[in-house]
């Protein structure tokens, strides 16, 4: 049978790691972020206010080829970031910022929630919970440049939106794994245990949780 699983997180929370790893454990196909280049990107950061529009249906409109993709693809897939966080996260944290006005916001909403009645939800959203004082750490561990300057009070408010989204997700299973106390990198058993977890969820078990004496033991 055909599974479908994305990753979701915040910034620096890890999803691209365990989206290779999950790959190599199982054997199913990873789908990473989409690297198309965003032709209003160097628009949107001397302006973000007039081109906030204009980027975020770009990147709505990438990651709907990408799902379509999964769904054609035959094989078990995993995904690093789903469709749902650029508007429920990114798109959100723009329009709190004042960088999408009223109209437009509402404008991507409607075109949001009418593509999301056509597509086939995953079969489990894997969230990684992670606190901004974790993420800065990975951040600065992977080294990026332009992900320096990335404030602490940034990833706290995308913390937010991520866990009320994640509150009222109901498409598909939840999985929420605690990144701060799972190095799946440094630990193998570590790894051993989130795959054990998604098992149990992809089995239809309901109450699958990480107990903290259970991690403690590994």
């Amino acid at each position: 049978m055909k599974r479908y699983i994305t990753v979701a997180g915040n910034i620096g929370v890890g999803k691209s790691t365990l989206v290779a790893l999950l790959c190599q454990k199982l054997g199913w196909k990873p789908f990473y972020e989409p690297e198309a280049h965003n032709p209003y990107l160097a628009d949107f950061y001397k302006d973000m206010t007039a081109w906030g529009f204009h980027s975020q249906v770009f990147f709505l409109a990438n990651r709907l080829q990408i799902h379509r993709e999964i769904i054609r693809c035959e094989d078990s897939v995993v995904q690093d970031r789903s469709i749902y966080e650029d508007a429920e996260i990114f798109a959100c944290n723009l329009y709190r910022q004042g960088r999408l006005s009223d109209r437009d916001y509402e404008t991507y909403r409607a075109l949001y929630k009418g593509l999301i009645e056509f597509l086939p939800p995953p079969d489990l959203v894997i969230y990684l919970r992670a606190t901004p004082a974790t993420l800065r750490n990975r951040i600065a561990m992977r080294n990026r440049e332009y992900e320096r300057e990335i404030a602490a009070a940034y990833l706290d408010g995308l913390n937010q939106l991520y866990e009320q989204w994640i509150d009222g997700f109901t498409l598909c299973p939840v999985l929420t794994v605690p990144a701060d106390q799972l190095n799946y990198v440094a630990h193998p058993n570590h790894l051993e245990l989130v795959v054990q977890k998604v098992r149990e969820k992809l089995s239809g078990k309901e109450e699958v949780i990480f107990n903290p004496d259970e991690i403690a033991q590994i």
